[in-house]
């Protein structure tokens, strides 16, 4: 038994913040075919290259905006862009059911989602964690290339990706890759023992029950 991967958070207005505030502004456009084709085609290439990303997207962001920012917003739109339709359904039903939103340091990053992808069995933990290890080496423009078959891979098994946490980490990655790294791996670590630890827990809880009810007389059986 596993448990469930978190949902995709989609918090209220009052707490906003930018990137959701981005990332729900991508969702949008993604409703009509053209937009949705024209970001997809920013599939891991530079901003630089993304020609028909600029139509949707410059207007959207600051005229003046620090290079690794600007990439990570083209990337991240193209990301949601590409997303396979099963994933698209589940954003729906998961946006309709979410409650309270959790503070943003508990909300899901790459590696939890990693990690909810190996406990579901759709990923082996050492590809996972050499994934990590591979991308805490590598500069963004590297990690821009191999996202988006990571993220299809998690979205096709039906585990989420945070796209506003993603957004945020990557607009950091250049500038601070060992402390958004290291975040990576611990939330790999944590999220990876914490289900192992529930998963035991049930698992002992059900076997106490079966001694306990092996060790009553036979009278207390119809």
């Amino acid at each position: 038994m596993t448990t469930p991967p978190p949902a995709a958070a989609s918090p209220p207005l009052a707490a906003q913040r930018p990137s959701d505030a981005f990332v729900a502004y991508v969702l949008d456009l993604c409703a009509n075919k053209q937009a949705q084709s024209a970001l997809r085609s920013g599939l891991g290439r530079p901003a630089e290259r993304c020609n028909r990303l600029h139509r949707y997207l410059v207007r959207r962001l600051p005229e003046r905006m620090h290079p690794d920012a600007r990439r990570a917003h083209y990337a991240v739109a193209a990301l949601i862009a590409a997303r396979p339709r099963s994933a698209r359904a589940l954003d729906a039903e998961r946006a309709e059911a979410e409650g309270a939103v959790s503070h943003w340091y508990a909300r899901a990053n790459l590696g939890a989602s990693l990690a909810h992808a190996v406990n579901a069995q759709i990923i082996k933990p050492g590809s996972a964690e050499g994934d990590l290890h591979l991308y805490s080496r590598q500069s963004s423009e590297a990690l821009n290339v191999r996202l988006p078959a990571m993220t299809r891979h998690l979205l096709s098994g039906g585990i989420a990706v945070d796209w506003a946490v993603l957004l945020e980490d990557l607009t950091w990655w250049d500038r601070d890759r060992d402390r958004v790294a290291t975040r990576w791996l611990e939330s790999y670590f944590r999220t990876l023992h914490a289900e192992t630890a529930d998963d035991a827990a049930v698992g002992s809880h059900t076997d106490a029950s079966s001694t306990d009810l092996a060790e009553l007389p036979e009278e207390n059986f119809a």
